[in-house]
């Protein structure tokens, strides 16, 4: 018998973040996968070339948990808690997808043209990787912080910065979707 998950609904998830949050405030931490990142560098010895890293990242040790339970809480739910690995998208946007060539739209949670062991090795799909990598942490950067934290954790506190810094991302990425990606493929 084969088991059925569903995903949990919102006034499941919704609470269990807000409860989190309010745990996070209550101890003076703040939310943010970017700033985990800044400590897993800091950790392998970033802070020797740039002062950016120059902290003491053994007080930051609790974004290490994060990065871990991020990690293990994925596999569990790609692995344990998953029916099916593709996603439910619109025919529409399958067909439009398939017209870019992504034959894997519809079928795969990720396009396997783009990261397939074997795509890897395509130097446009390098290129291309690596300059989102280099935008986005960019963007973080620039913005004080990255999706998560501004979205999640700035809202929640109410921060004018994090709601500018979210309008930005969604502008940004209506502009990439429907004005750059169609250039690009």
């Amino acid at each position: 018998m084969k088991l059925i998950y569903e995903p949990w609904p919102w006034y499941i998830a919704g609470p269990m973040i807000a409860f989190i949050l309010f745990l996070l405030i209550m101890v003076g931490k703040s939310f943010g996968m970017s700033s985990n990142l800044r400590t897993l560098c800091t950790l392998c010895g970033a802070g020797k070339t740039t002062d950016f890293f120059k902290f003491d990242w053994k007080s930051q040790k609790w974004n290490l948990v994060v990065v871990l339970g991020a990690i293990i809480g994925g596999y569990i739910g790609a692995h344990f808690l998953s029916n099916d690995t593709a996603l439910a998208l619109n025919p529409e946007t399958i067909a439009d997808l398939k017209a870019f060539g992504f034959e894997s739209a519809g079928t795969a949670y990720l396009p396997t043209e783009m990261f397939a062991t074997s795509a890897l090795l395509s130097f446009k799909n390098i290129v291309l990787l690596s300059l989102g990598g280099l935008f986005v942490g960019f963007g973080a950067r620039y913005a004080g912080g990255c999706t998560s934290g501004h979205a999640i954790s700035g809202l929640s506190n109410l921060q004018l910065p994090s709601l500018i810094a979210v309008i930005g991302f969604f502008i940004g990425g209506l502009t990439m979707i429907h004005l750059i990606f169609p250039l690009i493929f």
